[in-house]
């Protein structure tokens, strides 16, 4: 196959969590599975916005604010619902490359699915596949919505909807400082936060569970992990593979680190990060910031 056939029927996959504005288009919807729905764009300024305020529409229920944009190569092949759930959340999928990652704004909701495909809010245009997903404030829900191109400008979208808080989560170097950790996050939720504040060092003898991660972002003790340390406005020049030393803490086999950040009009945000590999790599997580 040549490079030119070989870049046209790669697909490109775009993950959003989403705002919906009032966009009207055409549209065929239908009904899927339970917590399922269908529907069809065509790809013209507005077509996000068009198509999520369809789903709407449709099932009578908010598709959430929009958080965060990526954009991903799937390398032809296809990738399910769970798939692009663990990408959202920040997890490695096989044969999955991500090309960009983009800050939810209004103004992605007024352009083409094209222009987002290639990972960048550019007005170049990328193409294939094209997966948007929106957290419900105020529940425990979230929807995400996988479109792929039908035709030169049309594309066919399924809804499906998720239990459970949405978890942004980076994969981190030892060497990344607390100043270059926060920056990331800004960088995935499109705000900038104050801090930090505060950095509290916990240790334990074994990896915290997805639910100790949710109850940790909540500010909960975990029975598992004790607390050992705690330092007021931590240096930002700090690797995170230095903040347990810095702060009078032993090695130990696992390590979480809470930073404590401040947003105006929202309060306090926490960030976690866990140790793996003996420091050489860090998961650092958050729920997502509250948008524009």
């Amino acid at each position: 196959m040549s490079l030119v056939a070989r870049d046209i029927t790669r697909r490109v996959g775009i993950v959003a969590l989403t705002l919906v504005v009032g966009l009207v288009a055409s549209y065929a919807p239908s009904r899927a599975a339970e917590g399922e729905a269908r529907t069809t764009v065509v790809d013209q300024p507005g077509a996000p916005g068009t198509m999520l305020r369809q789903f709407e529409d449709l099932t009578g229920r908010s598709v959430g604010d929009l958080n965060t944009v990526l954009a991903v190569d799937t390398g032809g092949r296809n990738v399910t619902v769970d798939e692009f759930a663990a990408l959202v959340g920040g997890e490695k999928v096989d044969g999955v490359t991500v090309l960009g990652t983009m800050p939810g704004s209004r103004d992605i909701l007024g352009t083409t699915m094209a222009d987002l495909a290639d990972g960048a809010y550019d007005g170049r245009d990328g193409g294939g596949t094209v997966l948007f997903a929106s957290a419900v404030p105020g529940g425990r829900e979230w929807c995400l919505t996988m479109c792929v191109a039908s035709g030169k400008s049309v594309y066919e979208c399924l809804l499906s909807r998720r239990t459970g808080e949405l978890i942004r989560t980076l994969d981190l170097g030892g060497d990344t400082t607390v100043g270059a950790t926060k920056t990331a996050f800004e960088k995935v939720n499109g705000m900038a936060v104050e801090g930090p504040y505060a950095v509290d060092t916990l240790t334990g003898d074994a990896e915290p569970t997805a639910d100790e991660i949710r109850a940790l972002l909540d500010g909960k003790d975990i029975d598992s992990l004790r607390r050992v340390a705690t330092v007021q406005t931590p240096d930002t020049g700090w690797a995170l593979a230095d903040v347990a030393e810095k702060s009078g803490v032993p090695y130990r086999k696992t390590t979480i680190h809470i930073f404590t950040l401040g947003l105006p009009f929202i309060g306090k945000i926490l960030v976690v990060c866990v140790s793996h590999d003996a420091g050489r790599t860090w998961k650092c997580s958050t729920r997502p910031w509250s948008g524009f």
